[in-house]
């Protein structure tokens, strides 16, 4: 179908505050920065992702994003992440209006092209569509086919306002890598288990050996 992703993505200084306490507040900012990475570059290998669309104000962020092939949108809404990705899918189609769109999370470090693929085409059985994170309480990814408004319900318990919201939950098995994201200490180890890519890889001996050791 070629799908447009689009990816929303903090000033790296605010970015990923819940790893504060694993990865220290001075790496935390590096970390976020190589989860979108991996990310965006797993979505660009995606044979079913015709491009990928970064919402960030972030100048370094949108320079090595940018770098990878993503288009960069300043988050001109600045009113949080909902906004942020509503305004990323109306620039998607405003150069592509029968685009169909999938807002999907900036820290999946693991992701695997052929596991968001297979997520991708079940989504594309639906008008909008969702898949859960790994604690089956928020969301990952959003999806909208042509046509169809994304209406993002991201934050907290996204999982239960989007399928309220009519939005059918994807249950494709073995996209565990699609369904990682991290915010916590314990998800960072949960990813790294699994296999990051190669940004989030070389920044993985830095951690502070606290983090390292909680998952022995």
């Amino acid at each position: 179908m070629g799908w447009s992703l689009v990816v929303p993505l903090k000033p790296l200084v605010r970015a990923k505050s819940r790893l504060s306490g694993a990865a220290g507040e001075e790496f935390r900012p590096r970390l976020a920065l190589a989860f979108a990475l991996d990310t965006v570059t797993a979505a660009l290998a995606c044979e079913d992702v015709r491009d990928v669309v970064v919402v960030t104000d972030d100048p370094l962020a949108g320079e090595r994003l940018s770098a990878l092939g993503a288009r960069i949108v300043p988050d001109t809404p600045g009113r949080g992440l909902n906004a942020a990705l509503a305004h990323g899918a109306s620039a998607v189609r405003a150069h592509r209006p029968g685009a169909p769109v999938a807002a999907l999370n900036a820290d999946l470090p693991a992701l695997r092209p052929a596991e968001l693929e297979l997520v991708l085409h079940s989504a594309s059985l639906f008008p909008r569509a969702f898949l859960a994170d790994a604690a089956d309480i928020g969301t990952t990814l959003l999806t909208a086919t042509s046509g169809v408004e994304l209406a993002p319900a991201f934050g907290g318990a996204s999982r239960a306002r989007h399928l309220a919201s009519g939005a059918r939950e994807i249950t494709t098995p073995d996209v565990v890598s699609v369904r990682r994201d991290v915010d916590t200490g314990e998800d960072l180890l949960a990813a790294l288990a699994l296999g990051v890519g190669p940004h989030t890889a070389r920044q993985a001996p830095r951690l502070p050996p606290p983090v390292r050791a909680s998952g022995a």
